[in-house]
């Protein structure tokens, strides 16, 4: 693998939600189009990717039902109210739900990269289980978490993740801190799709 400029997908994920950072904290709120953000998410597969089985469930397959989506649908809150009067919002494959659970999966990222810059040494675990148990542990059965706790015995180590990543410890730092900071009001503009529609996000 080379390490070329286009080759360093952490610089990608932090900067398609850089992107997204403007409609995000608009008053009131613009609408983001379905494209430009399932794109950006599409970015962050990548990253689960290379965290290996442990993240086999998070590696985003709904992103490809958004990116689907926005061939027809425009905008995120367009998408949301069609499901809404279709009666469909709620069900399994809609693209309102796989919306929410592509939104925990940059709740997670968001708090691994939290978690990561303020971990010692060079295992990523502990910074994988608190972001999992955070997100992602709540909605899950039994099996899952298992499956997941036992993954997590097989995650790269920080330095080798960061090598697949083509970053150095002090760049990786920079464009982590860079997602952190731009995907909360992306997070926080999703959320507020589900809540002033009163859907929820419990489910």
């Amino acid at each position: 693998m080379g390490s070329s400029e286009g080759d360093k997908p952490l610089r990608r994920i932090a900067a398609s939600f850089e992107e997204l950072v403007a409609v995000a904290k608009q008053q009131p709120p613009g609408a983001m189009e379905v494209g430009s953000f399932a794109r950006a998410c599409s970015n962050v597969s990548v990253l689960f990717g290379c965290l290996g089985i442990a993240f086999k469930f998070a590696e985003m397959d709904y992103v490809d039902d958004l990116l689907e989506a926005s061939k027809s649908i425009a905008k995120l809150p367009e998408m949301v109210e069609l499901d809404i009067q279709k009666g469909t919002a709620r069900q399994a494959g809609s693209h309102t739900r796989n919306l929410l659970r592509v939104k925990r999966g940059i709740d997670m990222v968001k708090i691994l990269f939290e978690q990561i810059l303020v971990t010692e040494g060079n295992s990523l675990r502990d910074a994988a289980s608190k972001a999992y148990a955070q997100v992602f542990a709540p909605h899950h059965g039994w099996a899952i978490r298992k499956a997941v706790a036992a993954g997590m015995y097989a995650l790269p180590s920080k330095s080798q993740l960061l090598k697949k990543l083509n970053e150095d410890e002090n760049s990786a730092k920079v464009q982590m801190q860079t997602f952190i900071r731009a995907s909360g009001p992306v997070i926080l503009y999703v959320e507020d799709l589900f809540t002033s529609r009163n859907l929820g996000m419990d489910w």
